[in-house]
């Protein structure tokens, strides 16, 4: 998302210079509105909320003809773009094969047929048109918690705290001591004090913070969100050692699980981290490997190098299924990198001591499945799933190029490297193919899911960042006017619609006669009292936002509100909790 809201803003600015800035295109990106009950001549194949957004596309200067070449001069080459694997990586059909050169434009089509490719497609776009895109992509996902945090440790300050953001299964402690470790000769309550705050523990922790500041001693507060008054305390002493001059030596350290109760002003002074694995099998397997460092990596025999890529690898999907919600698993499990990390200590134990040629695999699915990670996994089909992946993956096959993408029927291939060197290993998870639910087993379609949902969630959060006073021209929304014009025109459209609709109930129900009344009647009366108060307070909101726009009214907040969501085409939260359950 970062990427995109930079990537959009240079594009606005006009300093990407592969295609020009389409104020229209760009907002129908962002809001895809649609057609509502338009007939739909391709709904054997394309759902109806699809036709809409492509008869919307057509008013937009340059696809006045994609409805039609879609509906009659090539709906099957349409039908077999739609259907493909990759469509943000296949030709479109006709004349709109050109859109390979005008990437964004291709956007747009492909918001309109293929949301749940939106994800990868954007991707595409920031790393061609971006400089160094794919290295903003790609950020810190090749690198270790640990390297993170020590890239992190040199931009610290002495009155630059480094917060972490906890998530489920992560503990920063042990990266915290082995960095100390490394760069203070690090010693338990000599210089390094850890204190886990809970009751009483306030008291003590002021007294390092305040021997820490003095004496240049690292200081780690775990779990401040469960002292919330007291943290509006410490960012106030944070502010007296800043003022003082704490020793250049002193760090701080702070935890917390993501609160309300965290002052703004202590976010705003840290470093924030966060250990959660990052999206992408590619990447999540690159987070994985650098778990182990190049050199001890380079002392371990072949066999535990292959066993070592073989667990990254089902790391990363268990990490990775759980985005397929109850299609991947039944219950989400806290699965970590601290389970890699032991599982790799417990495979070097078994293994260096053991004068055994053949491999121990059983006790190693046994020893992965069953405690390690079957540790986290309470259900029977999702512990079964486990082990079937561990049946597959730990086996001799492992040793030399077994195939890496189970159940696939050669639809996809990827193998394991044969044992070699850390680069070697390096080089080859670069060449995994894109991903694909195949990687996982699964049928391509699973993903078509929660990839839609993540297109939702994408643009909602870019338009929800977008300039919010729509009562002032910000830009030109394509359509011949401000963003309050269009607003103001949508106001008219619906309050000249509503605006007469009242349902007689009361005449209605005295017109009942005792024996006609029942159940039924009671609920339709009901729900066209239900009716008549929407129908009431949008006229009433709708009334006095036109008498706004006209001048006569003074534009209240709640007005402001209203209109920014007409022109963002979303339904008003008070509208909302006064509608009743519809399709």
């Amino acid at each position: 998302i970062f990427c995109s809201m930079l990537t959009f803003k240079l594009f606005q600015l006009g300093k990407l210079t592969t295609e020009e800035y389409n104020p229209a295109y760009f907002n129908f990106l962002l809001r895809a509105p649609a057609f509502i009950g338009a007939e739909n001549p391709l709904e054997d194949w394309l759902p109806n909320k699809n036709w809409g957004l492509v008869l919307k596309l057509s008013d937009l200067e340059g696809f006045e003809n994609f409805a039609t070449n879609m509906e009659k001069d090539a709906p099957t080459r349409f039908k077999e773009w739609f259907n493909e694997l990759a469509p943000e990586d296949a030709k479109l059909p006709l004349e709109w094969k050109r859109l390979d050169a005008y990437y964004f434009q291709k956007l747009l089509v492909i918001r309109c047929l293929r949301p749940d490719r939106m994800a990868m497609a954007l991707a595409n776009w920031i790393g061609g048109v971006l400089p160094s895109g794919r290295e903003f992509l790609e950020c810190d996902g090749s690198l270790s918690f640990y390297e993170v945090l020590y890239s992190s440790y040199e931009d610290s300050t002495n009155v630059t705290p480094i917060f972490f953001i906890l998530s489920p299964g992560a503990d920063p402690v042990k990266e915290v001591e082995a960095l100390g470790r490394k760069t203070i000769q690090l010693q338990a309550n000599s210089n390094y004090h850890n204190i886990a705050m809970g009751q009483g523990q306030d008291v003590v922790a002021m007294q390092k913070l305040e021997f820490g500041h003095k004496e240049g001693h690292w200081v780690m507060l775990q779990n401040i969100h469960l002292m919330p008054t007291w943290c509006l305390e410490l960012e106030q002493r944070l502010d007296a050692f800043a003022a003082e001059g704490s020793h250049p030596n002193f760090r701080l350290f702070l935890s917390a699980d993501p609160a309300r109760g965290i002052p703004i002003g202590l976010l705003e002074r840290s470093i924030k981290l966060t250990n959660e694995p990052p999206q992408g099998l590619l990447a999540n397997l690159r987070r994985s490997f650098a778990l182990f460092p190049k050199d001890d990596f380079e002392e371990r025999d072949a066999k535990i190098k292959a066993i070592l890529f073989g667990l990254c690898h089902f790391h990363s999907l268990m990490l990775e299924r759980k985005k397929f919600g109850p299609l991947g698993f039944n219950v989400k499990y806290p699965f970590s990198s601290g389970d890699l990390r032991d599982s790799a200590s417990v495979l070097y134990n078994y293994l260096e001591g053991s004068t055994s040629v053949k491999l121990p695999w059983e006790d190693l699915r046994y020893i992965f499945g069953d405690i390690m990670y079957g540790g986290h996994i309470v259900d029977n089909w999702d512990r079964k799933l486990c082990e079937v992946y561990l049946q597959y993956f730990m086996q001799d096959d492992l040793l030399d190029e077994q195939e890496m993408i189970p159940y696939a029927d050669g639809k996809l291939s990827w193998k394991s490297p044969i044992p070699s060197s850390h680069d070697k290993y390096l080089e080859h998870i670069d060449t995994m193919p894109p991903e694909s639910p195949l990687f996982f087993g699964m049928h391509p379609n699973a993903e078509i899911g929660f990839r839609t949902e993540q297109c939702k969630r994408i643009f909602e959060t870019l338009q929800f960042m977008q300039p919010k006073d729509v009562t002032v021209h910000v830009e030109e929304d394509g359509g011949g006017g401000s963003s309050a014009n269009r607003a103001e025109e949508l106001c008219m459209e619906i309050l000249d619609e509503i605006r007469d609709v009242r349902f007689a109930t009361d005449d209605t129900a005295r017109s009942l006669r005792d024996e006609d009344k029942g159940p039924y009647q009671f609920v339709f009366l009901q729900e066209c009292d239900s009716m008549n108060g929407l129908a009431s307070e949008m006229a009433r909101g709708l009334g006095e936002l036109q008498l706004g726009f006209k001048g006569e009214l003074t534009m209240s907040e709640q007005m402001e509100q209203l209109a920014e969501a007409l022109f963002e085409e979303k339904l008003p939260e008070w509208w909302v909790r006064l509608r009743f359950p519809s399709t």
